[in-house]
């Protein structure tokens, strides 16, 4: 028989999100038994008796917040930009061009076609 997918079930596996948490504290003794799972970010703090599995307050321990990003960012200045573009030249002085005068026979042969 093949594997059974139930969307919204009992979730697979036993990982506390706690030890992934900044909030969490824990002391873990020899047996597997003995782990001790303590909210830091409740008043009073709790003990927490199960595995969790979903926090409303859960903060990543292991992403930088704020203020380690903006010590740890490098400032970059503006590159000044050069007024010549590499394989194009700038007009200096703007001229208008000289369009050729058509007679009115032209304007009429090409108002026909």
């Amino acid at each position: 028989m093949g594997k059974l997918n139930v969307k919204n079930g009992t979730p697979v596996g036993c990982a506390h999100l706690c030890k992934g948490c900044t909030w969490g504290q824990f002391m873990i003794g020899y047996r597997e038994s003995e782990m001790l799972a303590i909210c830091t970010n409740s008043r009073p703090n709790i003990v927490v008796p199960f595995t969790m599995h979903e926090c409303s307050e859960f903060a990543d321990k292991h992403k930088p917040d704020w203020e380690q990003m903006e010590k740890l960012a490098i400032h970059i200045r503006p590159v000044r930009v050069s007024a010549h573009t590499a394989g194009f030249s700038a007009a200096v002085e703007v001229r208008p061009t000289q369009v050729a005068a058509e007679t009115e026979e032209e304007d009429e042969a090409a108002l026909v076609r």
